[in-house]
């Protein structure tokens, strides 16, 4: 799966063959194919493997401390440490036109992103944490404006922002906690 987005993103997707995923792997063609069965699952699972629900369920179950601004950054600096890491493979799967499909199946990930923060911005309220407000929506604001710094930086827009990310996510996050936090 590496030895595929490596090569997607150095070459494109059409500009890669199966047969010189299986070379780069060091595997034959054969074992690709009965692994996977077309380069298109092979780019479904990889996306599944790299992109960051893993990571997050993870946090959500076991790292958080029901603290609004530790747990934020937390979630934000996991976020960006992971679109960062995968920004090439990214930058394929979103600019080339016939990976639509692809596009669509990774989805799934903000989807469970925004239920995993509107889950938690429930819970922050049940504990009397959050001021009353609509959990989902806060979720989604949350996801958009980091996607939209991820973005920024995938473009290199970062210019027009003039701001580092370290300072991008302490404002932020300061915004979220003295606009939620009773």
């Amino acid at each position: 799966m590496q030895a595929a987005l490596s090569l997607m993103a150095e070459k494109g997707y059409n500009g890669v063959s199966t047969k010189e995923i299986a070379a780069e792997a060091g595997v034959s063609e054969m074992t690709l194919f009965r692994n996977f069965g077309s380069k298109p699952n092979l780019l479904d699972e990889a996306i599944d493997r790299f992109y960051y629900t893993g990571a997050m369920e993870m946090i959500f179950a076991e790292q958080l401390v029901w603290d609004l601004r530790s747990d934020l950054r937390l979630v934000a600096e996991t976020y960006h440490e992971i679109m960062n890491r995968n920004r090439t493979w990214i930058r394929v799967v979103l600019q080339e036109a016939e990976l639509s499909a692809a596009r669509e199946k990774a989805q799934k990930h903000p989807r469970q992103l925004r239920e995993l923060l509107t889950n938690y911005f429930t819970g922050m309220m049940e504990k009397g944490k959050l001021t009353p407000t609509s959990p989902e929506a806060q979720a989604i604001t949350f996801m958009w404006m980091n996607y939209g710094a991820f973005m920024a930086h995938l473009y290199g827009s970062e210019g027009i922002a003039g701001v580092a990310l370290t300072e991008f996510l302490d404002s932020s996050i300061e915004l979220f906690v003295r606009g939620l936090t009773p």
